[in-house]
């Protein structure tokens, strides 16, 4: 071992691919980096969101119930309340239909 290679210019003279492998791990590193940071951006936004929409002001809930589902359809508004009771509205919010557990 009379040669030293710690020297980096001497070892990329020596051997021209570890420049081009520097630089694909130095690239690769970069993109895993970035797409970890995209990640974690879109999870932010996605889970900052509230869980439920807010019901509009036209449709009330009957005493004592809160919504646990909403779906809202093309023509109706579907609510699930904390009992389990299915409510059917239309689009202006009057009850169309409920059905009990």
């Amino acid at each position: 071992m009379d040669q030293d290679d710690r020297d980096w210019k001497a070892a990329a003279d020596a051997v021209p691919e570890l420049r081009w492998l520097k630089m694909l791990v130095t690239g690769l590193a970069v993109v895993m980096g970035l797409g970890i940071i995209a990640i974690v951006v879109l999870l932010w936004m996605r889970l900052s969101q509230p869980m439920l929409p807010d019901l509009p002001a036209s449709i009330s809930l009957p005493e004592g119930a809160t919504a646990e589902a909403v779906t809202f359809a093309r023509e109706f508004i579907v609510v699930v309340t904390d009992a389990g009771e299915v409510l059917l509205y239309d689009r202006s919010g009057a009850l169309k239909d409920r059905l009990a557990p």
